[in-house]
C-alpha cells in the first residue's frame, strides 16, 4: 500500500475517534447538568426548545453562581429568620396578603445576607436553581401568586399555596434539618 493511502486512514481514523471523544464529553456534560440541576434541567431545555441551548445557559449560570461568594447564615441568623417566618405564618391567619408580601420579602432578605444578589427576580432565580434546584420552582410559583396578587387576581387559596411555596425555598435556603425532612417527603 501507498504512503498516502496510510495517511488518509490514520487522518480517518483521527476524525473518527475525535468525533467519538467529542460525542462522550457531550454525553458527560449532559448527565453533569441533569443530575447537578435536576427539575431545573427540563424546564430550561423546554424553556429554550433546545437542549445545547439549555445546557449553554445552565453552564453560564453555574459559572455566575461561582463568580459569587454564597456563604452560610450563622446559627443566631439562622435563629433570627425562624423566629420571623413564624410571625410571618402566624400573621398570615389574619391577612393573608399581607403575609404573602412578608413572606417575599423575608425570602429576599434571607438571600441578601447569604450573598444572592436580590436586584433582578428572573436572575435571582437562576441563580438560585444552581444551589437549590429542587426548591427554585417553589420560588417561581410563589413569585408568580405575588404577582397575580399585586394585579388583583390571587384568592385567598392562592396566598396559601404562595405560602407554602415560599416556605419551601426558605427552609432550604436556612438550611435546616426540617427542610432536607420536606424534601424527602416530597419525592415519595
Amino acid at each position: 500500500m501507498d504512503a498516502w493511502v496510510w495517511v488518509v486512514l490514520a487522518l480517518v481514523a483521527l476524525v473518527v475517534v475525535g468525533a467519538i471523544v467529542w460525542y462522550a464529553l457531550q454525553q458527560r456534560r449532559t448527565a453533569q447538568l441533569k443530575e447537578g440541576f435536576g427539575p431545573e434541567y427540563e424546564r430550561t431545555v423546554r424553556e429554550t426548545g433546545d437542549r445545547r441551548d439549555a445546557e449553554e445557559r445552565l453552564s453560564e449560570r453555574r459559572e455566575r453562581r461561582e463568580e459569587l461568594d454564597i456563604r452560610p447564615l450563622s446559627p443566631e441568623a439562622r435563629e433570627r429568620y425562624a423566629e420571623s417566618w413564624r410571625q410571618v405564618q402566624a400573621h398570615f391567619v389574619d391577612e393573608p396578603a399581607g403575609a404573602v408580601v412578608d413572606a417575599d420579602r423575608l425570602v429576599q432578605e434571607v438571600m441578601h445576607e447569604r450573598g444572592y444578589p436580590v436586584e433582578d427576580f428572573d436572575a435571582q432565580a437562576e441563580l438560585i436553581s444552581v444551589d437549590h434546584p429542587d426548591v427554585v420552582h417553589h420560588y417561581r410559583e410563589g413569585h408568580d401568586i405575588y404577582l397575580s396578587y399585586d394585579r388583583g387576581d390571587a384568592s385567598t387559596e392562592d396566598l396559601r399555596q404562595a405560602m407554602k411555596h415560599y416556605r419551601a425555598l426558605f427552609e432550604d435556603l436556612l438550611e435546616t434539618e426540617r427542610s432536607a425532612e420536606n424534601e424527602r417527603q416530597e419525592v415519595r
